[in-house]
Parts: C-alpha cells; sequence; structure tokens
C-alpha cells in the first residue's frame, strides 16, 4: 500500500518539517505526461515508517541537534557500531579535559601528551569498527516550517571515516580555555579541537546572537563539515571564517564589559579557537602547542613581543592594585593592522612600568627585559620596519609566549627577596613554580 502521507518531527517533537511531501493537491503546477503524483514517485507505508522512524531514533540517539538553527547531523554505522560525533568538540567527544592529570605537564611535552591520549581514545573506535565498515554521515535542515532537506550526505569506510576525524583533531588541536562554569568552581579548559559551531560563533563574534548571525552560522558549520568529513587536503578551511575570527580576537575591545573588567572568558575562548583553527588551516608549517623559540618568522616574532609588553604592564598594575586594560589590550588590533608604528607606541610606554616593576621585583623585570632583547635580537631588519598587516600567526606566538610567562617563576636564594604572587592561568597545565620572588 502507498503511504499518501509521510511522517515528521523527525529532529524534534516540535518538528513539522517533512523530507517527504507534496501540497499540489489542486493541480497547479504541471505534472507533464504524469496525470497524479502516485504516478511520479510511490513509497510504501510500511518503507516510509521504518526509515522515517529509524532516522529519528538516530538523531535522538547521537545526533547533534541545534535547537537554535534547526539544523540536525547525524553520523552512523550501518553495522549498528559506536561512531565519534563529526561535530564534537576535543571535549566532548574524547574528555580531553583530563589532559592536566598526566604527568606529563611541561610544555615541551604538551603536543605529544595530546597526540598520544587522542591516539588512545580513537583504538578504542578502531577495535568496534572495521575497516570495511559502512558509515553515513547526514546533515538535516529547513528553509521554512514544512519542507526538511537533506543538506549533507557520506557514505564512507570505518577506517576512512576513523581517520579523517582524528587528523582534525591533530592537525586543529590548541589549548582552549572556555571560562568559568556557573554554579561550580571550575573552568572549562582543554586541548583539543574546537567543535564547527564555536568556530562559526568565534568568527561572528557578538553578531552571532542576532536572527541574521544565526543564519549564518548555520550556514558556517555546513561549511567546515566538508573539512572534518572530506579531510583537510580536499577541503581546507574556508579563509573567510578563519580571518573573521582572528579579527574578532584582535578586537579585544569589543567584547561586552562585566562590571570591573572585560569579558575575559569569551575573550580566551575566541583566542584558542583562533589559534586552532589558523593552525589547521596552514597545517603544512606544522606549528607546535608550546613556544617555538626558534621560528623567526615576522608575525610570529610580533605576537610574542605583544605578550611581553602585556606581561610588563599587568604584573605592575597589579602592584598597583589598578584594574584596567593594558595599552597591549587596547591597541592589539591596530597592532595587527601596523605592528611596526605600533609597537614603537607601546615600547615607548613601557619606562613607567618597568620602573615600578624594578622597585618590587628586579628579577621578573631583568628576565622579560632580557627576553624583550632576544626576541627583537631575532627579527630581520627589514622585516621589523615593515608595516604591513599580520597573519593569525601572531595570535599563535602570542598565545604561546602568554602561556610560557604565566608558567616561569624566578629562581630564588634563602633570604632574599619575596615570592611574588602567581598569576592565573589561562590554561589546564601550570608548571610548578620553583622558588622565586
Amino acid at each position: 500500500m502507498l503511504a499518501i502521507q509521510h511522517p515528521k518531527k523527525l529532529r524534534s517533537s516540535g518538528d513539522s518539517a517533512k523530507l517527504i511531501s507534496a501540497n499540489d493537491t489542486a493541480g497547479f503546477t504541471f505534472l507533464g505526461r504524469l496525470l497524479d503524483d502516485k504516478q511520479a514517485a510511490g513509497v510504501g507505508y510500511e518503507v516510509t515508517q521504518k526509515a522515517h522512524l529509524a532516522l529519528r531514533w538516530l538523531i535522538e540517539r547521537q545526533g547533534t541537534r541545534r535547537q537554535v538553527t534547526g539544523q540536525a547531523i547525524v553520523a552512523w554505522c550501518v553495522a549498528g557500531k559506536a561512531v565519534p560525533d563529526p561535530c564534537a568538540s576535543g571535549l566532548e567527544e574524547f574528555n580531553l579535559e583530563a589532559l592536566a592529570d598526566d604527568a606529563v605537564t611541561s610544555a615541551g611535552d604538551f603536543g605529544q601528551a595530546y597526540a598520544l591520549r587522542l591516539k588512545r581514545a580513537m583504538r578504542g573506535y578502531r577495535q568496534d569498527l572495521s575497516g570495511s565498515d559502512d558509515i553515513v554521515v547526514m546533515g538535516l535542515d529547513s528553509a521554512t516550517t514544512g519542507r526538511l532537506a537533506i543538506t549533507l550526505y557520506r557514505e564512507l569506510t570505518g577506517s576512512e571515516f576513523l581517520h579523517r576525524i582524528e587528523t582534525w583533531h591533530l592537525r586543529c588541536a590548541w589549548p582552549q580555555d572556555y571560562g568559568s562554569v556557573p554554579k561550580a568552581k571550575r573552568r572549562i579548559s582543554f586541548v583539543g579541537a574546537p567543535s564547527p559551531i564555536d568556530i562559526a560563533r568565534a568568527a561572528l563574534g557578538r553578531a552571532a546572537n542576532t536572527e541574521s548571525g544565526k543564519k549564518l552560522v548555520k550556514t558556517m558549520v555546513e561549511r567546515l563539515l566538508p573539512c572534518i568529513i572530506d579531510g583537510l587536503e580536499s577541503y581546507p578551511i574556508p579563509a573567510d571564517i578563519a580571518n573573521g575570527v582572528v579579527r574578532q580576537t584582535c578586537n579585544r575591545l569589543g567584547y561586552e564589559r562585566e562590571p570591573q573588567r572585560r569579558n575575559e572568558d569569551a575573550w580566551r575562548k575566541n583566542l584558542g579557537i583562533a589559534c586552532a583553527v589558523f593552525r589547521g588551516l596552514h597545517f603544512q608549517e606544522d606549528y607546535q602547542m608550546a613556544l617555538e623559540e626558534d621560528r623567526n618568522t615576522r608575525d610570529y616574532l610580533f605576537g610574542r613581543l605583544l605578550a611581553i609588553a602585556e606581561r610588563i604592564e599587568d604584573r605592575a598594575l597589579r602592584i598597583a592594585d589598578e584594574k584596567r586594560d593594558t595599552n597591549a589590550a587596547k591597541l592589539m588590533q591596530r597592532f595587527s593592522e601596523r605592528p611596526a608604528q605600533t609597537w614603537l607606541t607601546l615600547w615607548r610606554s613601557l619606562p613607567p612600568y618597568e620602573s615600578r616593576l624594578k622597585a618590587k621585583y628586579p628579577k621578573t623585570l631583568a628576565y622579560l627585559k632580557g627576553l624583550l632583547d632576544d626576541v627583537t635580537s631575532s627579527f630581520d631588519p627589514g622585516e621589523f620596519m615593515a608595516d604591513r598587516p599580520l597573519t593569525g600567526e601572531f595570535l599563535l606566538g602570542y598565545h604561546c609566549q602568554r602561556r610560557k610567562l604565566e608558567e616561569w617563576r624566578p629562581p630564588k636564594k634563602v633570604g632574599d627577596e619575596s615570592v611574588e604572587a602567581a598569576p592565573a592561568s589561562s590554561t589546564t597545565v601550570e608548571a610548578k613554580p620553583n622558588q622565586g620572588e
């Protein structure tokens, strides 16, 4: 018996869109040689019920649903075995938040520890999935309340699917700080790749919460999914999305102000996502998650300079108990556009902060000034004076140098100066402090 009507409510209980539907009951559409809809396509009642109920069960059980945008993405194995979610972040899928509990916590072994943890997680899937198992990835979305469309459909073998998921999480891995958890005394920090929805929201900033922004977020997620499913070699991360994330991160003062400070949690989250996206887009450069002191590219070095200048100002402001933005934070966007000119402004503003820091923590100042000289001397003279805009690579140098400075503690002799208060770290990996100022 042919089905006249087909099931709805595939994505949720309030979903009225249908995959198979026809509303031309009055004959307004020219059907050509066909006299009625039964001659065009026929689906049996039992077949349509089985197919729609199975799809509804898959979406409910292991799909990724976006209630705001109405988008649903589901991946499943035809044999019924468990598969990783292609839309999940490293924290959601592999629980990599526990990386900080490993014995390996030094920055130099950070990337290696992450790779080993990820490989162990993927090995668990490979024990169940064989290379010949069929994997299906499907995306569902509706432009109106009545029609549902398949926006993405891929059929892969188990080995292909797992390899591409692992490649995405390896190449786009970066230390992430998602901020404080409400009603809990901890921060969401992990090492791994951000989810496509987080990347899309980071690229749009505050505009992602508007009605038009929600549609753009949905479009960006659809454009990012082939990067994961089909591989970064075939579908690199779209340059406009990567540039959007970098641009939003550089606009540090554009984040909503809280009672006494700017929304640092949102900015830290964007910073980690921007570094992960740029690293994935330029995976051929083999950027490390730890500070690369031997990388002498112009953009990377400028990022390190910005982090050192910010550190000097921040420590001096803490001494005076001043709660305001540093000059490095205020000028970050301008620095990304005109680095040489803006660096001269920042460098000229440092002496008062250095004097304040010298009176309280001379060892810290000596270390920071020496580091500033070392980074400056690593520049090619012509590159240092060039004032062309920076790429997202400067955020990698900035973030790595920032983390390195947060972990550093000056050595101290018995009976020497007082111990400097340790700053709050932006990552889960905190080096154990030596005896210091």
